[in-house]
């Protein structure tokens, strides 16, 4: 490392929506148009490193062990800025960011990558952010980042502006056992990311109705979760994804995220409850099928997802702690 450079390294887990985030308030300041509940995934993490230093003539983005450029850094310069306006610094960075699992494929990884960002360049540049303000500055990132700072499971209140819209954990990690086994039907980047998707939201005539009873479904979701009740989470939660999917599906244009293969595994879901076996399934911007279970069946259910020919590979992670410094060097 060269001399004068300061330095941080952070790390941060993906996280699940239970109750989705789905549109915009305000898209600059990535204000949703209604709250959401998620669950950090412990193991799933991205690690990033950010170098700021006097000797450098831009910034740079290594991404996955590849210089990367277009959208993509533009994108990390964007939020480098709000970072070195708070600081009131005005150093160029190199920003190294690595996903232990696939990238832009409907599992978070721009929430995890964003919100360790927050913490590595904020802790760089000397800035002694809490945990509110955080959740704050990785939203201006990517909006489901800010849900990604607070460990277990985390709501993250809408609010009004930019001061009041911020993450929160509703209970800790080792609150409830449960497991994400995530059914990987594609590993490519999908064609509309989130932030297209998102400004789309508001054309579909389905949007109001989802906004609307969005309230109910976040109590209902927060109370399963503290009161341990499976059976009404599961219940609430395929709703909730369902009622995404719908909406991008009558956007306009039309967003269809879901593959056959992911249908195929979404139907046969109400069966093995029916069998007994506690499982749901939760689908985020992209193919891949989340399914929650507690972590006694999660073996159970890894096993029935890898017979499946359409499952290139399953992961599975418990409830993730907060995101955290790697190192504390500067």
């Amino acid at each position: 490392m060269q001399t004068g450079t300061q330095t941080g390294t952070a790390i941060a887990c993906a996280n699940i929506a239970f109750i989705k985030y789905w549109g915009d308030r305000d898209s600059l300041l990535r204000l949703p148009a209604n709250g959401s509940i998620s669950m950090n995934l412990a193991g799933l993490t991205s690690l990033t490193q950010v170098a700021f230093s006097e000797s450098y003539a831009q910034d740079t983005l290594n991404l996955n062990g590849e210089i990367t450029g277009g959208p993509a850094l533009f994108r990390v310069i964007q939020f480098l800025d709000l970072v070195r306006s708070l600081a009131g610094k005005n150093l160029y960075a190199a920003v190294e960011s690595r996903n232990n699992f696939p990238t832009q494929a409907g599992m978070a990884s721009s929430a995890a990558a964003f919100a360790a960002l927050s913490l590595a360049a904020s802790h760089a540049l000397g800035l002694n952010l809490s945990e509110q303000e955080l959740s704050r500055l990785a939203r201006r990132g990517s909006g489901s980042a800010c849900r990604s700072i607070p460990g277990g499971f985390v709501e993250w209140q809408p609010g009004l502006d930019d001061q009041d819209s911020y993450a929160r954990s509703i209970a800790p990690s080792g609150y409830w056992d449960l497991v994400d086994c995530i059914a990987v039907i594609q590993t490519t980047p999908k064609r509309t990311g989130s932030s297209q998707g998102h400004s789309l939201a508001a054309s579909s005539p389905l949007q109001s109705a989802r906004l609307a009873d969005a309230p109910r479904r976040l109590d209902i979701c927060r109370k399963a979760i503290l009161a341990r009740d499976f059976e009404a989470l599961a219940n609430i939660c395929e709703l909730d994804s369902n009622l995404m999917h719908a909406v991008m599906m009558t956007s306009s244009p039309a967003l269809f995220y879901l593959e056959p293969a992911s249908l195929e595994i979404i139907k046969a879901i109400p069966t093995w409850r029916q069998t007994g076996l506690p499982v749901f399934y939760t689908v985020d911007a992209g193919p891949n099928v989340h399914l929650i279970t507690v972590k006694e069946t999660a073996a159970q259910v890894i096993e029935k997802l890898k017979q499946y020919p359409s499952v290139k590979s399953v992961y599975s992670a418990g409830v993730g702690p907060s995101a955290h410094l790697e190192s504390d060097q500067s």
